[in-house]
């Protein structure tokens, strides 16, 4: 019944918006399936039974179209289809496929609208629903917002189970029997007499046959793969350093290229004296491009090095151009004239703050870089009738569009070949890089040119997570939290990120709040504003966004009232809790870890809670503040997303957010000088030390009744947790990010 009411609530509600809008097709063309991609280029005798099927005589291909940064996107992918097709990983190819409208991400218009994930109304429902009718219009191909898993659950096992019953019907037809007494079993169909037809064999014929599209999906109780351990396709090339990257494209004829971009974002080049480049060893061709100067040799280290030799004359950049100006920015937007949003206001909260607040305080998150291992890279190779472009990217088709438009070719002619990522972070989210190699590779018609940032230009000109600053205030009665006033302050990272691809961002942006308005407490007087800040430097996505500084801000905030209302920081927030899987992850760390338990001297644990992209996650830290400096002793982790679909790589995944959120907290700021990011290297931005990781202790709970993604969950909560673990061990209040500004790590 539920999904029967799911099902005609979308299709009123969609069919009533396009009515009313004019569009007279809209309920149609949203219930219309993209065409499979995979015809356009399909061998003969092969079969493309679905979008993410493709067979020949010889090869089970699965496309896995959301990209794999190091996340396991490829794997997890490939299993909910094997699943279904009844094929086991080891049997099967894997490919990224073409960029296609058919690959939209389903599960992106959850967190594009101002609905607490804990809301479960059917008004919140129905708007979901809603709004993943503009995502399929638009065909928003992207991978982010840790969505692979809530995007693909459903609609890979479905595909993998057309493309089941599709080969079952076409041996059922070869062999005059029922398809219904046909089974399958590890990429064969098999006949009531026992004889095996492998899936290859039957490629040409499934051509010919009409898919079936009227599976019954099987029962977890069933499933052979999905929620047991496994081993990632790709961890035997990744150890044995034989996995291929962009970075790592190598055609024949191929040209190496370099840039030089101005340090401040955004900002002209005035002028160059590239004398000394022009005669530096295998240099062929020295060019302008939007924003800067591009060398072409004949290797990577030759065109870095010629580019570094290029003297250059700046225009300045368009924002403040010291880190003062950025921070006061922040301080003057906490007015009425740049509020942004202001979801949460339960209660009455200027009554009870009227006679004044226990705890007011101001909270700072700095820029940070994505940094990833491998630079920005992307091979281009030009003519007037076809542009081929090998690079990793979470945002394909809008490659193809930016392509389109700086050369003036139709995107059908533009060809968009996917590769492995070596680490993004959410740096592949952005594509300046390809626009960049199309602008050099014009320069040089028929010959392949792969562009390859250093290190240097990667730091300087990526697209840093946003500064913010946020100020609370608060109350508490009786041993108990009381009244709750957050404001945070930050300049709009959709803005920034979308107006780079000529993009409107509507409305309020949900990311200045996000992972602080929507915190399942159920405090009296609780309030969450939003305060847009003028535009700084360009911002992007980073891994979890507005909840990267936000879990930082809430968690701190809450846990400072409730030190002062003389609590215990565990209990009351699960006093505080309304939501059955918060509560239960909150139960779990104090559980996981012995919380209450007497510990030594100067040492200190502390506790975080913080629910984004739906998934609660809560953490202790355990510190001691030894002679050499607070040390990180021990994390214990819990976390809900509803269904674990590898056992493996969750823990994996929880880890690493936990690794990355504490790292950047401890040591890690992009500050700017004259316009131009300050951290250049590896060297200014170390993040956690290989000696100073401590252990960490994964717990997945699977109580939530939706499916969800765990890449992203586990960061915002990390600096909180060991910002109260330093308070309690030390008695110092961290208020700044990063923490070595105030204490010394060992």
């Amino acid at each position: 019944m539920g999904r029967v009411k799911t099902i005609a609530r979308r299709t009123f509600l969609i069919g009533s918006v396009a009515i009313a809008g004019g569009v007279a097709f809209g309920l149609w063309r949203y219930k219309t399936p993209y065409a499979n991609p995979l015809l356009a280029d399909l061998p003969e005798g092969a079969a493309a039974l679905t979008p993410y099927v493709r067979i020949t005589a010889d090869t089970i291909t699965l496309i896995t179209p959301r990209a794999d940064k190091g996340q396991g996107a490829v794997s997890v992918q490939a299993a909910l289809i094997a699943e279904e097709l009844d094929v086991s990983l080891d049997q099967i190819a894997t490919d990224f496929g073409p960029p296609s409208p058919a690959y939209y991400n389903t599960a992106l218009a959850g967190d594009a609208v101002p609905f607490r994930a804990t809301n479960d109304s059917w008004l919140a429902e129905t708007v979901r629903d809603l709004a993943d009718a503009p995502m399929k219009f638009l065909g928003m191909q992207i991978t982010g917002g840790s969505t692979t898993v809530p995007d693909g659950y459903d609609k890979l096992r479905h595909a993998g189970a057309v493309a089941r019953e599709t080969l079952k019907a076409t041996a059922a037809r070869l062999h005059g029997v029922e398809r219904s007494a046909l089974s399958t079993e590890t990429g064969a169909v098999i006949l009531p007499d026992g004889t095996r037809l492998s899936y290859q064999s039957l490629a040409s014929e499934a051509a010919q046959t009409d898919p079936i599209t009227d599976v019954t999906l099987r029962d977890p109780s069933e499933w052979r793969l999905l929620g047991k351990p496994m081993q990632r396709i790709d961890i035997v090339p990744k150890s044995t350093g034989t996995q291929g990257y962009g970075i790592d494209i190598d055609l024949p004829e191929m040209l190496h290229a370099a840039i030089r971009l101005n340090p401040g974002q955004g900002a002209a080049l005035i002028g160059y004296d590239a004398s000394e480049a022009e005669a530096m060893r295998g240099v062929q061709k020295i060019v302008e491009i939007p924003g800067g100067i591009a060398v072409i040799a004949d290797n990577t280290w030759r065109a870095i090095r010629a580019a570094e030799a290029i003297t250059c004359d700046w225009a300045a950049a368009p924002y403040p151009a010291d880190m003062a100006d950025h921070w006061q920015a922040l301080a003057d937007s906490f007015t009425s004239d740049a509020q942004d949003s202001q979801f949460r206001d339960e209660g009455d909260v200027e009554a009870a703050l009227a006679g004044g607040a226990e705890i007011e305080v101001e909270y700072r998150a700095p820029y940070l870089a994505h940094a990833p291992l491998e630079p920005l890279n992307a091979t281009v190779r030009y003519t007037p009738e076809r542009i081929d472009i090998w690079t990793g990217t979470q945002v394909p088709r809008f490659i193809e569009t930016n392509v389109a438009r700086i050369t003036g070719i139709d995107r059908d002619h533009i060809h968009v070949h996917a590769e492995m990522i070596g680490g993004s972070f959410g740096h592949r989210l952005e594509d300046d890089v390809v626009r960049h190699a199309t602008h050099i590779a014009m320069e040089m018609p028929g010959r392949p040119v792969k562009l390859t940032y250093s290190r240097e230009e990667d730091m300087a000109h990526d697209f840093p997570r946003q500064i913010a600053m946020a100020r609370g205030r608060g109350r508490v009665e009786n041993g108990r939290v009381t009244a709750y006033d957050l404001g945070i302050a930050m300049p709009s990272v959709l803005s920034s990120q979308m107006g780079r691809q000529n993009i409107p961002a509507p409305g309020p942006d949900l990311q200045i709040v996000a992972g602080a308005w929507d915190q399942p407490f159920a405090i009296p007087d609780y309030r969450v504003t939003g305060y847009r800040a003028p535009e700084l430097a360009p911002i992007s996505s980073w891994r979890s966004v507005g909840a990267s500084s936000n879990g930082f801000f809430h968690d701190c905030l809450l846990d400072e009232l409730i030190h002062a209302a003389g609590a215990d920081p565990l209990q009351e927030r699960l006093r505080l809790c309304n939501h059955a899987p918060s509560r239960a992850v909150l139960e779990a760390v104090g559980e996981m870890s012995n919380w209450g338990s007497a510990m030594a001297p100067g040492a200190g644990r502390g506790v975080a809670y913080c629910l984004s992209f739906g998934v609660p996650c809560a953490q202790v830290v355990e510190v001691s503040d030894t002679g050499d400096g607070i040390r990180l002793d021990k994390v214990y982790v819990a976390a809900d997303v509803g269904r674990i679909i590898d056992p493996v790589n969750f823990d994996g995944l929880v880890k690493g957010g936990v690794i990355f959120g504490l790292g950047h907290a401890m040591n890690c700021q992009v500050t700017y000088a004259d316009g131009a990011a300050e951290q250049r290297n590896f060297d200014q931005y170390q993040g956690m030390r290989l000696y100073q990781c401590p252990e960490i202790e994964v717990r997945g709970l699977e109580t939530a009744d939706k499916i969800r993604g765990i890449g992203e969950p586990p960061v915002p909560p990390a600096p909180a947790a060991l910002a109260n673990a330093i308070f309690a061990a030390t008695g110092t209040r961290l208020r700044e990010m990063p923490f070595d500004k105030h204490v010394t790590f060992a």
